[in-house]
C-alpha cells in the first residue's frame, strides 16, 4: 500500500510534467479571451486549457499574462520557439505576445513539493537586516508607482491606435459601399459609355 509520502511525490511528479508542456504567454493585450488564445494557437496543437494569471499590484483588471496548456511538451516549445523569432499578434493589437516556458511557481494550485521544509526568521528593529529589509520595501514602493505609470500610458496608447484602426476600417467599408452603389445604380455604365472605356468583366 502506498504511504502519504508516495502519492505526494506521484501527485508532484505529474505536476512536473503538466509544467513542461505548458507556456507563459506574457504582454496580452485587454481584449485577449481564452478563445482567442486557443484560436491563435491551433497551429501548434491543441491547447488543453487556458489560464490567465491576475495582476493584484495594478489597478487596472487587465489579464497580463496567461499560462497555457498545450498536449505535450513538443507543441510548447515549437509555440516558445515561434514566438521568439517573430512578432505574434493577438486581436489585432500593437502588442507583442511574449512566450517563456512555465515555472513551477507561476501555478496557483501547484501541489506542495514532497520534504517541504519552511524556515521563518522574525527581524528585530535591531537586527541589520532590518534595515536592508526597509529599503527594499521604499524601493518596491518606488518601482510600483513607475510600473502604474508606464502601464498607464501604454493602455492609452493601445486605445488611440484602436480608434483610429477602427476609423480606417469604417472609412473602407463606407469606400467600398459608394462604389458598389454606383455599380448598381448605373452610374459607372453611363461614365463608360460617355468616355468610351469598356468596363466588362473579365473572364
Amino acid at each position: 500500500m502506498s504511504t502519504n509520502l508516495d502519492q505526494a511525490k506521484k501527485a508532484y511528479a505529474e505536476f512536473e510534467e503538466k509544467v513542461k508542456r505548458t507556456v507563459l504567454l506574457d504582454n496580452l493585450s485587454p481584449q485577449v479571451t481564452t478563445s482567442v488564445i486557443k484560436t491563435a494557437l491551433d497551429q501548434f496543437g491543441a491547447v488543453v486549457s487556458v489560464e490567465f494569471i491576475p495582476n493584484f499590484t495594478i489597478p487596472f483588471n487587465i489579464p497580463q499574462a496567461a499560462l497555457v496548456e498545450m498536449e505535450n511538451p513538443k507543441q510548447a516549445t515549437s509555440v516558445i520557439n515561434m514566438m521568439n523569432d517573430y512578432p505574434f499578434m493577438m486581436s489585432g493589437m500593437p502588442r507583442p505576445v511574449r512566450a517563456c516556458p512555465a515555472k513551477a511557481e507561476m501555478f496557483a494550485d501547484r501541489p506542495s513539493p514532497p520534504d517541504r521544509k519552511i524556515q521563518i526568521r522574525w527581524v528585530e528593529p535591531s537586527d541589520p537586516d532590518f534595515e536592508v529589509a526597509k529599503e527594499l520595501k521604499q524601493l518596491v514602493k518606488r518601482h510600483h508607482a513607475e510600473t502604474l505609470a508606464l502601464i498607464k500610458q501604454q493602455l492609452e496608447e493601445e486605445e488611440k491606435l484602436a480608434k483610429q484602426q477602427q476609423e480606417m476600417l469604417s472609412g473602407n467599408y463606407r469606400k467600398y459601399e459608394m462604389i458598389e452603389n454606383i455599380m448598381q445604380d448605373g452610374t459607372v455604365a453611363r461614365l463608360a459609355r460617355h468616355y468610351g472605356v469598356n468596363f466588362a468583366d473579365e473572364q
